[in-house]
């Protein structure tokens, strides 16, 4: 499954990232590379809630395939 993640680089340093089309989906890392393995954590994180039934897919927006709503 491919996702589009929004990367911010903060000014004190580090960045953090965004995942639209995953409500609520986002996290931060000091380094590029902490940062693209905390946001494969958390995408994996937000689909188990979802798949779990404790999230609405139906609710998300830009999803494709048996997340489409």
């Amino acid at each position: 499954m491919k996702v589009n993640v929004l990367v911010h680089e903060v000014a004190e340093g580090g960045y953090w990232a965004e995942v639209p089309s995953i409500p609520s989906c986002a996290t931060q890392g000091e380094t590029m590379e902490e940062l693209l393995a905390n946001i494969r954590e958390a995408i994996a994180g937000c689909l188990s809630v979802a798949l779990s039934g404790r999230n609405s897919p139906g609710n998300w927006n830009g999803m494709a395939g048996p997340f489409a709503g």
